[in-house]
Formats: C-alpha cells, sequence, structure tokens
C-alpha cells in the first residue's frame, strides 16, 4: 500500500431531502464548497436510503466523492452489499468510499423486528463480512465457508472501477473494533463520543484514552500503518462560549468536560482555535479527514477552505 501524504480532505454527512432537486442541489453544494466526501448514514427512519442517494449525488456533481456512513452489515447479506456497492462505484466512476459497521442502534433492530445481537456476535459477523466483500471486489468465483456467512462458487460482479477495490471505513473505538479497522479498513473513523466515561447511549465506556487507541491502531496496523487514512466525526462550535458549550457537552454525553476537549471530534471555539485543534490532530493522532455534520456545513466552509489540500 502507497504511504499517505496526510493532506486535509473534509466529508459532510448528510442524510435527507425532500426531492430529487433538493438532493441534487446540497451534492453541488457540498462539492462547490470544497468538502471532499458527501457521506450518507444508514438508519431507517426519515432519511434516504444510502447506495441510490450516493448515485443520484454523484450524477449531480464531477469531482464529489460518495460514501456510507456507515452501512449496518446486519441490513444485508454482505454478498448484497459488494454487488451493490461494486454497482455503485461504476455508476459514480469510481467515487465510492465504503463505510461500514457492526451496528450499534438498538431501536433500528427493534422497529425492524431484527434481532439486536452481541457486541461479540454483531463484531464477528463484521469481521467475515469484510473479508467477503474484498474477495468478490477482487473478482472471480469465491467460496467462504465461515461461522456466519457461506458462500459457494459467487462470482464477484460486477467488478468496481476503482483497484484493487472502493476504500473500506470502518468506525472504532473499542479494542477489538480498532484491530479490526487497522488489519482491514482503509479509512479508520474514530466516534464523535468518548471512549472514556460513560457514553452518550448510557452504556459504560470503553476505557481507553485515545493515545491508548492509537497504540493499539499502530501496532495492529503494522507496516500498513502509513497507508491507514485517520478521520475522525466532528463536533463543530464556531462559539465565544467555549466552557459552556463544552460543559453542555460533557453532560449529555454523560462525562467530564476534561474528557470531551481531548476529544479529536470536538471543534469548539473560533475559527482560528478549531484550525489549530485540527492541525493538532494531524501532528499528534494522523487525523487528516475529519466528517462534519450536515448542520454545520455552511459555518465550517471556511475553515474547509483553508485547510483542504494542504
Amino acid at each position: 500500500m502507497t504511504p499517505l501524504d496526510r493532506t486535509f480532505r473534509f466529508g459532510v454527512l448528510l442524510s435527507r431531502a425532500e426531492s430529487a432537486a433538493e438532493w441534487r442541489e446540497l451534492a453541488r453544494k457540498t462539492e462547490d464548497l470544497g468538502y471532499s466526501t458527501l457521506l450518507i448514514a444508514d438508519h431507517f427512519g426519515r432519511q434516504l436510503a444510502p447506495l441510490p442517494a450516493l448515485v443520484a449525488a454523484a450524477s449531480a456533481t464531477s469531482r464529489l466523492r460518495v460514501g456510507t456512513f456507515v452501512l449496518d452489515n446486519d441490513f444485508r447479506h454482505p454478498a448484497a452489499t459488494a454487488k451493490e456497492a461494486a454497482t455503485v462505484d461504476v455508476l459514480t466512476g469510481g467515487r465510492l468510499e465504503l463505510g461500514i459497521g457492526a451496528g450499534w442502534n438498538p431501536a433500528d433492530y427493534q422497529k425492524a423486528g431484527l434481532t439486536f445481537e452481541s457486541a461479540g456476535t454483531r463484531v464477528g459477523r463484521l469481521e467475515e463480512a469484510v473479508q467477503i466483500i474484498k474477495m468478490l471486489f477482487e473478482g472471480g468465483e469465491v467460496d467462504f465457508e465461515g461461522r456466519y456467512y457461506q458462500l459457494e462458487g459467487l462470482e464477484g460482479q460486477p467488478l468496481p472501477v476503482q483497484r484493487p477495490r472502493p476504500p473500506i471505513m470502518i468506525g472504532a473505538a473499542g479494542r477489538r473494533m480498532l484491530r479490526l479497522a487497522a488489519r482491514e479498513a482503509d479509512i479508520l473513523n474514530f466516534p464523535d463520543r468518548p471512549s472514556v466515561g460513560v457514553s452518550t447511549a448510557g452504556n459504560p465506556g470503553l476505557g481507553l484514552t485515545m493515545a491508548e487507541q492509537m497504540q493499539i491502531v499502530r501496532s495492529s496496523a503494522g507496516e500498513r500503518y502509513a497507508a491507514l487514512e485517520l478521520s475522525s466525526l466532528s463536533i463543530p462550535r464556531l462559539t465565544s462560549n467555549v466552557a459552556g458549550v463544552i460543559e453542555t457537552l460533557a453532560t449529555q454525553m454523560r462525562t467530564t468536560p476534561e474528557v470531551v476537549k481531548a476529544m479529536p471530534g470536538t471543534l469548539v471555539g473560533s475559527r482560528e482555535a478549531i484550525v489549530d485543534k485540527l492541525r493538532a490532530n494531524r501532528e499528534q493522532w494522523d487525523i487528516s479527514y475529519p466528517v462534519i455534520p450536515g448542520a454545520a456545513i455552511d459555518s465550517m466552509a471556511p475553515i474547509v477552505a483553508e485547510l483542504a489540500g494542504t
């Protein structure tokens, strides 16, 4: 794998539009403001289905990359995911980034009548799914005998435009997911919630500082670390009331202000302070691919214009 130069690029997370015209306009705006990638989540409810929405966004733009942030592996068989993703890559001219995860939102499962298995089971399925998707992207007939999935002579078609495959993104914070992402992903995304303290869902914290997470990533990735792109889902707040915003976020996340401030994705303060934080994230943690929530697409645009490509 070729080492990255770790220049900044920015993604924006968008999920909703009331019409095809509105969605196309959002895609064009994303491209015009200098964002690298339009990303869409994968939930039930009032949001567009991710894969067809990405094709529509790409058709309205010329350079914009498109990606899932992230597909819930439990919603689709990995053979279907690979075929649909390869099709999107073909139809977008090689602009897909495939984000995939183990699933985290019990409400999605409950409303759809799906069983929300233990984290160990969900991650185990994801580990097999990533292997299957990679093999199908390579082409040829695939045989796979796993605990959760079995394939016999299934041919990977169509072949994606990007070779050897579209970049695969995995979000990770816990030890097992960090190891998986470090070994298998092309892009590793750190979430917008703390890995110490207590999470926003009320679950026990994972007990890992950022330094400890990075130690796991580097040791698990080994020589491929130099080609692993690191990303963070951001919480941008342009404000003069830094202490107040940090305190509010800490209360919402049921953790301490110190934990919130230390999170790479916490971008709170003036434009200059946020630029400094992003540069510090890259210098200290090699994070060069921040993902911005759609609500902040305009407020963060000047920062994107200043840093993207540098």
